[in-house]
């Protein structure tokens, strides 16, 4: 049986505020990096993100990250480099319509991350990444 991998799950809030002082303060977990719209915690060995969403902006289902519209709520796995490329050949090959094209994050910067999102046939966005330095996936 292989090592199995941490989650990456975002979710969203209507008061980061108040969801990340929940997080981190009532259920322990460690703050990593984070924006004005985003906020991600090291959630028992996983990656929980929580995004701003205002419940005035229920069309546009998206937060700015790195100057691309990130998908909220979306779901993912966290996979290991050699892993990631393989599945970004392998869904360019399968035609697959990206939502955000396979890309480094934070290059030369803690948590150097590849990342790619695209929808599930039902319209779910998903988003797989993989660190550079695993060790690194809930550094801030």
């Amino acid at each position: 049986m292989q090592n199995i991998q941490p989650f990456h799950l975002a979710i969203p809030v209507k008061n980061l505020e108040d969801c990340r002082k929940f997080y981190r303060d009532i259920l322990g977990c460690e703050e990593g990096r984070s924006s004005d719209h985003w906020v991600d915690f090291n959630f028992f060995g996983h990656q929980l993100v929580i995004h701003f969403k205002d419940s005035k902006n229920d069309v546009e289902n998206s937060n700015p990250v790195d100057g691309k519209n990130v998908p909220v709520p979306h779901f993912g796995v966290v996979l290991s480099m050699k892993d990631f490329n393989l599945l970004a050949k392998k869904l360019k090959t399968k035609d697959i319509k990206f939502i955000i094209e396979p890309y480094i994050r934070f290059e030369g910067l803690s948590g150097e991350q590849a990342t790619m999102f695209f929808n599930d046939p039902s319209g779910n966005a998903l988003e797989f990444k993989a660190f550079k330095n695993i060790d690194q996936l809930f550094a801030t």
